[in-house]
């Protein structure tokens, strides 16, 4: 919040100051990054409400009955990440926690690492430009296309999955 009223004020003090004009502010909006940012939260609603979250632990359930824990923790951050990238972090964090909680104790493990996989995969959405409002505001000015977040994203999803588990497992073990 201190950070928020901070940046709030500074650009109150820019713009009676005279170093910046309301038109300049106005013109460097992108209301399409504005409209699809708050669009994005009600999609998750949508998935909660209609039981698509229920669809989704039950399924990994079934496949994780015959996996590893560890192997299920690889799979649910990579399904969060996967989710991630098309709803908003905190929704895609809000709709995986039951999910989250629900497997672990269906494999009869701990749930902390099973929540910690939530918090990474959430936190990790590289593979598309709506993924995160900061792979939007990047788009533009850097010339991106949609193709290149999946060219270097789903590296750097692999390599986060490659080095998380092992990581999840060491602080918070499955049992």
């Amino acid at each position: 919040v201190a950070r928020a009223v901070g940046r709030t004020a500074c650009a109150w003090a820019m713009l009676l100051a005279g170093l910046v004009r309301i038109d300049e502010i106005y013109d460097s909006i992108d209301m399409p990054v504005i409209v699809l940012l708050a669009a994005m939260l009600p999609i998750g609603a949508a998935l909660e409400s209609t039981g698509g979250s229920k669809l989704i632990a039950d399924g990994l359930l079934g496949v994780g009955r015959s996996l590893s824990p560890a192997v299920m923790l690889a799979l649910l951050i990579g399904s969060i990440m996967l989710l991630s990238n098309v709803l908003n972090n905190a929704a895609a964090a809000v709709l995986a926690a039951p999910v989250a909680v629900n497997l672990a104790r269906g494999l009869s493990a701990s749930i902390d690492p099973f929540l910690m996989a939530v918090v990474i995969g959430a936190s990790c959405p590289f593979l598309t430009p709506i993924g995160h409002q900061s792979n939007t505001l990047v788009m533009a000015p850097g010339g991106y296309r949609f193709g290149d977040y999946w060219r270097m994203g789903l590296p750097l999803s692999l390599l986060v999955i490659v080095v998380a588990v092992p990581a999840i497992l060491w602080r918070w073990p499955l049992s």
